[in-house]
């Protein structure tokens, strides 16, 4: 949990005090209690503490042990940096066993108040479900961080937009079995039962069948769990104000198919679904916020299994658009799913701008490794507005080329397209998303490849914990609210 007070008490268990190198230097401090400020001050009068980055120091004043954390020098301080450097203090031994902790930043500026909520809610999250705790583990999981700010409404919505964020890695992280296509509907209907204003069409089996979704079926074929497409239509805005449009690849296990993945690259798979747990956590708190935008909010959901029925390399399908595909690689087969609901949404909704969310290829990850996402767009405007957004919420993305030469990468002998290059090893990540630029039309469209930032396999990285990182979100939330 996160409160706002506009002035250190010191009157909790524990304070965390951000000081720069800068401010130590200065070897000052002055705070609303005399015991503090004397006791730091004496700290750093001894140089026992001069602010380097990372730098912790405890000190015990009364009742309460005040940890200074170093920044490092101003000038070299990212919001990014401040994240990691507030996340690892707030998960030290030191806070181990303490639930309400008082945050002094180092200054009040909206950027960096906003940093130290993303370290708190994004950056002290963890999955821990599964296991068995020991009766001796005294660790305080659930923690107050009583941030030094006065509330406004901005900090508030970061709150919840990180709430989101964690909602969305809870789904990404969960058992791919419990985590199904069906569950997700379920979970979609969850969050707008109740709400007006809100729209859902969900085409379970029959009715993807009858509606054609030749090449998302496809993909389906070894499974015995059900495929959904889920559309939700969000009416904030006027009534003629058209809809921005979100799709995410909703693959809630994807071994590979036929073409299975190796041992080292399927353990993760259950991520696999994280485009659409972005736009589940998006529509979470779009409603939170009330914003008022139109939006639709949509994914197909799918598992790409093994059995006697699984698709085959060399199968020609039609997908929605009434396009043949080749399958060069069961395992390209996130674009497949991608390419039927982008047809249908913008067949039936007919968006004014449509972004697709998925974590579509390893090649992208070679390309730009595990903090950027890919961005691939056909519209220079809104390929500026993700990058913007991608900026200010640090969901982080780097603009990859489209371009005309890789039609011919695309093309098929047997089929009006193949869902792989025909140039093997070549251009894996723009080649994928030239296939999904074949299904878009004329519609303003961004595609962003998250393979690389959307999961953590290993203890941490950033400012992330392992497992799920929420990724796009906040970016989705950011691109809603500026239109």
């Amino acid at each position: 949990m996160i409160r706002f007070s506009s002035q250190a008490s010191f009157k909790h268990p524990a304070a965390l005090v951000l000081v720069t190198a800068e401010q130590a230097g200065t070897k000052k401090f002055k705070s609303p209690s005399a015991e503090v400020s004397a006791a730091v001050t004496r700290v750093l009068v001894q140089e026992r503490f001069e602010g380097g980055k990372g730098e912790m120091f405890p000190v015990s004043v009364n009742d309460c042990l005040v940890v200074l954390l170093g920044l490092g020098k101003e000038k070299e301080l990212t919001l990014a940096s401040l994240r990691v450097l507030v996340r690892r203090a707030l998960l030290s031994a030191y806070f181990k066993k303490i639930a309400d902790i008082e945050l002094i930043p180092h200054h009040d500026s909206a950027g960096v108040v906003e940093a130290l909520i993303d370290a708190k809610v994004i950056g002290t999250y963890a999955w821990k479900k599964y296991i068995t705790r020991k009766k001796e583990d005294k660790t305080v999981e659930k923690k107050t961080v009583h941030i030094i700010a006065a509330l406004n409404a901005g900090y508030a919505a970061a709150v919840t937009v990180n709430e989101a964020v964690n909602f969305s890695r809870d789904l990404i992280n969960e058992n791919a079995d419990v985590t199904t296509a069906e569950f997700l509907e379920t979970t979609a209907r969850s969050l707008i039962r109740g709400k007006t204003g809100i729209t859902i069409e969900v085409l379970d089996r029959k009715k993807l069948q009858q509606k054609k979704f030749g090449l998302l079926l496809a993909v389906n074929k070894g499974s015995v769990n059900e495929p959904r497409v889920v559309v939700v239509s969000y009416n904030g805005g006027k009534k003629d104000d058209p809809y921005i449009a979100f799709v995410g690849k909703g693959l809630t296990f994807d071994s590979g198919g036929l073409n299975l993945k190796p041992s080292g690259s399927m353990e993760t798979m259950r991520s696999d679904m994280s485009g659409a747990a972005a736009v589940l956590g998006a529509l979470k708190a779009v409603i939170a916020l009330k914003l008022r935008k139109n939006v639709i909010f949509a994914f197909g959901a799918v598992e790409n299994a093994i059995d006697a029925n699984s698709y085959k390399p060399g199968d020609v399908f039609v997908g929605y658009a009434g396009k043949s595909v080749e399958i060069g690689n069961t395992d390209a087969e996130g674009r497949l799913v991608l390419a039927d609901v982008i047809s249908y949404v913008i067949d039936v909704y007919k968006p004014s701008r449509l972004i697709d969310l998925a974590t579509l290829t390893g090649a992208c990850v070679v390309g730009l490794g595990h903090d950027y996402a890919g961005l691939m767009s056909n519209n220079e405007d809104l390929a500026a507005r993700v990058t913007a957004s991608a900026e200010a919420t640090d969901d982080r993305a780097w603009r990859l080329p489209i371009y005309p030469e890789l039609k011919d990468m695309i093309k098929s002998k047997i089929a009006d397209i193949r869902n792989i290059s025909n140039q093997k090893g070549s251009a894996g990540a723009m080649t994928a998303a030239e296939f999904l630029h074949s299904f878009v039309g004329k519609t303003p469209w961004a595609h962003l490849d998250i393979a690389g930032p959307s999961f953590v396999d290993g203890d941490s990285r950033m400012y992330y914990g392992h497992g799920a990182t929420g990724y796009g979100v906040r970016l989705c939330v950011d691109l809603i609210k500026k239109g």
